[in-house]
């Protein structure tokens, strides 16, 4: 008996093992992606930190100096938070105590960039209570 020998079972490893390869290729892809998107969205995060920080310590500065408490909207021109929009809040009351008459303001700032709904929208709000009690 002549028998011939079975061809094609290395042709179903190799296929197999080029698809699971290719798998785990798309994956690190997409896992590369996610990172990287992670990573841009906790910086533009620190950004807006920082960009509603400085609109706090404006309407602090135009409180306790200027002696003016508004509200106001800017835009940031600096190089680290160009872009960012920044609006601003501040209420006040008069308080007495003893022979001193103090303010105490009540400042919120929020700060975004971006349209909100989009991938690349980010925004950040913080409030602030002071007082110009000697």
């Amino acid at each position: 008996m002549n028998r011939k020998p079975q061809a094609g079972f290395s042709l179903i490893s190799a296929l197999f093992l080029l698809i699971v390869l290719a798998a785990l290729g798309i994956v690190a892809v997409r896992l590369n992606a996610v990172q990287q998107q992670t990573v841009v969205i906790s910086m533009q995060s620190a950004r807006s930190f920082a960009a509603a920080s400085t609109g706090v310590d404006w309407a602090a500065y135009q409180a306790l100096v200027n002696s003016t408490c508004g509200n106001s909207t800017f835009m940031m021109s600096e190089a680290g938070l160009s872009g960012f929009s920044v609006s601003t809040t501040c209420s006040s009351t008069t308080h007495t105590e003893g022979p001193d008459t103090v303010n105490v303001y009540l400042i919120e700032s929020f700060a975004w960039t971006g349209s909100y709904g989009t991938p690349d929208y980010v925004s950040r709000r913080l409030q602030a209570t002071l007082t110009n009690a000697p």
